[in-house]
């Protein structure tokens, strides 16, 4: 089915050089190591749900040849926009993975704006189940309008469908392990939200669904392979809600994947997965930021290309900054 959308497109970022793409990475790269990757934004609308779903779209350079690549899809946290988490959008599409941001408008960065006093309002409606799923659907949307090749350059001819990924975090966590088949009820009746051409998904600093306490019986149908990313204290504190770092650890367990990893850095903070260059500590931020991306290349290579090579070596080389890592049994 083609899906009901209206389309606009600016181009931000293009070349093999990337100079305007490597002027905004925020970390250091090696001459060798140059970004080629172009950078997309795209103002899509669901028409169906009259909703805006706008995205950025991190492509490989080398994706213009016949070689399709993967694709990461990726869900902010709550006051997050397209624009965030730009070091792994970026680092992944310079390594041969498109990633695609989306900008949930229900929960967006617009909940900053406004009376300061009712802004625990807003948050609250940015959790309501109702969000929860237009988060879910967001993703089908962009899925179905990349897919069909509904943008200007025909992306849809360099995705490789079968090699798709969700990824989050915090809140956009959450939704990734929506469409990776966790199972809410409401009403004495399911949600349905999987999407099948999710194949494994990243959850970075997962909290426990919002008034759910059996998280087994939730995420115990979440059986794709998933990488689970936190911080000793990675402890949510927004305005009417706080989620402690155990619950990172709960989530985890709680997944019903016999291929599961789980990386916990030493010390940090929730916001340190963000693009803000100082939370979490000044020397540890950047080191977690290139760890976790480096962890989330290793991961799709093990899953889409059977090459464990880099996963297996990953905690070694960052065993100074892990408190703990896990992975599944051989």
């Amino acid at each position: 089915m083609t899906p009901k959308a209206t389309l606009t497109r600016r181009q931000l970022v293009c070349g093999s050089a990337c100079a305007l793409a490597t002027a905004a990475l925020p970390l250091p790269l090696r001459a060798a190591e140059a970004p080629t990757f172009g950078a997309i934004d795209l103002d899509w609308v669901d028409t169906s749900r009259k909703r805006p779903v706008p995205s950025r779209l991190y492509m490989p350079a080398e994706a213009a040849a016949t070689r399709r690549v993967p694709l990461l899809v990726f869900s902010h946290g709550i006051g997050g926009s397209r624009r965030g988490y730009s070091y792994l959008g970026q680092h992944m599409a310079s390594h041969g993975v498109a990633s695609l941001h989306l900008q949930h408008v229900g929960s967006d960065r617009s909940l900053w704006t406004g009376n300061v006093f009712s802004l625990v309002s807003r948050l609250q409606g940015a959790a309501a189940d109702s969000e929860a799923v237009a988060r879910a659907r967001d993703l089908h949307f962009a899925l179905d309008t990349l897919l069909a090749g509904s943008t200007p350059d025909s992306m849809a001819s360099r995705i490789d469908a079968s090699r798709i990924v969700a990824a989050g975090h915090s809140y956009g966590a959450n939704t990734t392990l929506l469409v990776a088949g966790a199972r809410v009820e409401r009403d004495g009746q399911h949600l349905n939200l999987r999407d099948e051409r999710v194949r494994a998904a990243i959850a970075i600093s997962a909290p426990p669904f919002y008034g759910e306490s059996e998280l087994r019986r939730i995420l115990g149908a979440v059986t794709l392979p998933s990488l689970h990313v936190t911080a000793t204290e990675d402890v949510i504190r927004i305005p009417g809600y706080y989620s402690g770092a155990q619950d990172r650890l709960d989530v985890f367990d709680a997944v019903g994947s016999s291929r599961k990893w789980l990386a916990v850095f030493e010390g940090g903070s929730h916001s340190m997965f963000t693009d803000r260059s100082g939370t979490g500590g000044l020397t540890l931020n950047p080191q977690v930021k290139a760890a976790t991306q480096a962890l989330s290349l290793a991961f799709l290579h093990a899953v889409f290309d059977g090459d464990s090579a880099a996963l297996a070596d990953w905690p070694q080389r960052h065993a100074p900054i892990l408190a703990r890592f896990s992975a599944p049994a051989a």
